[in-house]
């Protein structure tokens, strides 16, 4: 596969196996050749069959696999849901496990909604208790201590039941953007609450520990709430948790009651899925889709992800033992958006939406047509009998395909996995492949990209590059145009039929965003992973009549976001492209003025006492001054040398949330608790030291109570912020899939 720049970058920084000292010892044939090996259990005409898979660009599976097959982890699966019984002992068993999940690379999910609400009497202490709420934050904080994977935090899905009596509070629980931030949240939308809205009724509040129905609430005020949040911010998001139980291979083995991280996946208590996607973009012929090759690459990956379960190491006895009982797989697609470009069919068309039920019938259909073959040769999954598939009970109707005839064949010759489809986020996956993610339309055709030195360059995508060069029309100052639009349409240089092909979220309404997602789950086991955007000027009532659509047209589930909604903002279009220094030309610090003011903090860290002076003069913080205790010696020369630097950024106008992101979280071998936080070295405690005093003005600065007041309600404002950029490379970041995504090296956080 030939791999650009960016695919390169991510997969020395994510995926190539390191030596010792950290040094990459792999490459791209070295990394699939070490997958294929470990995956096809050695038996070389299956490693090299899954070898020209994976090299061919038409199929990549889920990250874990990619960086963990053949190395010491071997923990190959990305989503997981545990249980969460009404009893402390559960409770924190399941944080537990979530710690054990979170650090061996997988994202969690859970459901709140088996707790008792706070105040319920707790017989066996006399007392109440907290509720889930409550727990749900406990859980939060967890999450904070633990690296997934070693690399980053763990991504966790809550789910609350909109029948819960604390529902009000849930709906209402990430209002404050600072809270719960290692969580995604959903409300569990029952069809009696469906029929409740659209009559305009109350519906019931049933305590989960005793069934009992303890108040009512009306259908629509809740609704409203929901959608009140959903405008300001995005979430809650909403799953149909009964269709999605109405979807349920296994009914006989239990019910399903939350789903993975992003929604896409549903899953009993302790199931794991292994995850894969198709690239469509690379499933073309003389512009037409080639068909024959898609169901080899549908026969191959499905035998693939099948195989995935055996090699996989899981972290937990229980979790081992229910996903080898069902064996659900997930076979998605990529590069959706990019066909459609290379066929020349909108995205916002009915023709679009008919060939989205045609492709995904057809992968669908095959899928199972190899999982069947499988189980004739390897057994059918052990929770077979009872199962949706032995009655015959699979809800597809025929298309193009004839169903009714591989229903009966599948219950006299049994199924390999109990689901075998999902449309799962691709982020750093499509990234390597450079086609577009999931099903999601282009963000933009033309977008900023950050390199070294601060320099920012244009990326522009290459299908629509190749049009425009053919009809003469290619320059960079066109592209930039494009890129601070961020949308083709009112560009008068660019031909209507161009705009009409090459259209981007921000040109498609939220009506054909969840047609697609529908034509999608149509046939689709699992779920599907969809942002659904709207402009910044969409009302309230847009967002109530996409949800209602979503439910109208089969949707498991729905997330939606209006553009600005969050501090967070997505990809930054245009007016952050700034011209690289001409001619050698170098910013010079501006003079230190005779008096600053500034304030000076005491922090607690490994190498001892650490005092911060930051100072001020008429523009902002311009100089920092560090005293290390008493001791001297290389520790002080090394802090010295950090506020010098430092202190020359802020005066020559460099952002003090850049400077703070590049020391924050630096990690010596003594971390140290102070007030409640930990400063993981000295380097990272400057960062803090910054982020608490550096944006106050000169005058509040001399009152130190004032300053600790500012600092408070400032807190939620600063920390947004920072976070409109990626962490890791400082490119702007996109939501998209039910996640941020930076396109620049590959970070996401779900």
């Amino acid at each position: 596969m030939k791999l650009t720049e960016n695919a390169q970058t991510v997969l020395a920084k994510r995926y190539f196996k390191k030596d010792l000292s950290g040094n990459t010892i792999e490459d791209w044939e070295k990394m699939i050749k070490r997958v294929s090996k470990n995956i096809s259990g050695g038996e070389k005409e299956k490693s090299d069959r899954y070898f020209d898979l994976l090299d061919s660009g038409c199929f990549l599976p889920n990250s874990p696999t990619l960086m963990n097959a053949g190395n010491d982890l071997q923990q190959l699966s990305a989503c997981f849901v545990l249980p969460l019984e009404d009893s402390m002992e559960s409770i924190f068993e399941t944080i537990k496990n979530a710690a054990l999940i979170h650090k061996s690379g997988g994202g969690t999910g859970f459901s709140f909604s088996n707790l008792r609400p706070a105040k319920a009497r707790v017989r066996s202490t006399n007392g109440v208790s907290s509720g889930p709420i409550s727990f749900l934050k406990v859980f939060n904080s967890a999450t904070d201590a633990v690296k997934q994977g070693g690399t980053r935090r763990g991504a966790n899905m809550a789910i609350l039941n909109i029948d819960h009596p604390q529902i009000l509070e849930f709906i209402k629980s990430k209002e404050d953007l600072s809270q719960l931030t290692n969580f995604n949240i959903s409300v569990g939308i029952t069809k009696k609450f469906m029929d409740a809205f659209y009559k305009d009724e109350d519906y019931e509040l049933i305590a989960p520990h005793t069934d009992e129905v303890i108040d009512h609430l009306n259908a629509r005020d809740v609704f409203s709430m929901i959608v009140e949040m959903a405008y300001q911010n995005g979430e809650p998001g909403i799953v149909f948790i009964d269709r999605i139980n109405q979807y349920n291979p296994t009914p006989h083995i239990g019910k399903i009651e939350s789903t993975n991280p992003c929604g896409e996946q549903p899953l009993l208590p302790n199931e794991a899925c292994n995850l894969g996607s198709i690239n469509l973009a690379e499933i073309t012929k003389n512009k037409k889709i080639d068909w024959e090759k898609l169901k080899e690459v549908v026969y191959d990956s499905i035998e693939f992800l099948d195989d995935v379960i055996d090699q996989s190491k899981f972290p937990l006895p229980s979790i081992d033992k229910m996903v080898k009982s069902n064996r659900k797989i997930g076979l998605g697609i990529m590069g959706w958006a990019d066909l459609l470009f290379k066929l020349e069919i909108p995205y916002n068309s009915q023709k679009a939406i008919e060939l989205a039920h045609e492709l995904m019938e057809y992968i669908d259909y095959h899928s199972k047509m190899k999982s069947m073959d499988l189980a004739s040769k390897l057994k059918s999954f052990p929770n077979f009998q009872g199962s949706i598939y032995e009655k015959e009970e699979l809800k597809r109707e025929s298309n193009n395909l004839d169903w009714s005839e591989l229903k009966s064949k599948i219950a006299g010759k049994g199924l390999r996995n109990a689901t075998t489809t999902t449309i799962a986020p691709t982020g750093t996956i499509s990234m390597i492949c450079n086609t577009s993610g999931g099903i999601e339309p282009q963000f933009s055709l033309v977008y900023v990209k950050n390199v070294m030195d601060g320099e920012k360059l244009l990326y522009v995508n290459p299908h629509f590059e190749k049009v425009m060069k053919k009809e003469g029309l290619y320059s960079k100052d066109l592209m930039e145009k494009v890129s601070k639009s961020g949308s083709l349409s009112d560009i008068d240089e660019i031909p209507e039929k161009i705009k009409e092909i090459f259209v981007t979220s921000h040109d498609i309404s939220p009506k054909w965003h969840i047609k697609m997602q529908g034509a999608f789950q149509k046939y689709t086991d699992n779920a599907v992973s969809k942002t659904i955007n709207f402009s910044k000027e969409a009302s309230k009532e847009d967002i109530r009549m996409a949800y209602e659509l979503a439910y109208e047209e089969g949707c498991k589930g729905v997330t939606v976001y209006r553009d600005g909604s969050r501090e967070n903002q997505v990809l930054n279009l245009g007016d952050d492209i700034k011209e690289s220094a001409q001619n050698g030309n170098r910013i010079a610090p501006r003079e230190r003025p005779e008096t600053t003011v500034g304030v000076t903090q005491k922090l607690e860290t490994g190498c001892g006492h650490l005092y911060v002076t930051i100072n001020s003069d008429s523009q902002g913080a311009c100089e920092i001054f560090t005293q290390m205790g008493k001791v001297g010696g290389c520790a002080s020369a090394q802090l010295e040398a950090i506020a010098r630097l430092t202190s020359l950024c802020l005066r020559s106008n460099v952002k003090v949330s850049s400077l703070i992101r590049q020391l924050k979280g630096i990690r010596c071998p003594s971390p140290m608790w102070h007030n409640g936080d930990v400063i993981t070295s000295c380097g990272d405690g400057l960062a803090r030291s910054l982020e608490k005093f550096s944006h106050l003005d000169a005058d509040s600065l001399q009152d130190i109570e004032e300053l600790n007041k500012s600092y408070e309600k400032k807190a939620q404002s600063s920390n947004a912020n920072l976070s409109k950029i990626c962490p890791d490379c400082g490119s702007t970041v996109e939501h998209s899939e039910g996640c941020l995504k930076c396109y620049s090296c590959g970070w996401s956080k779900c």
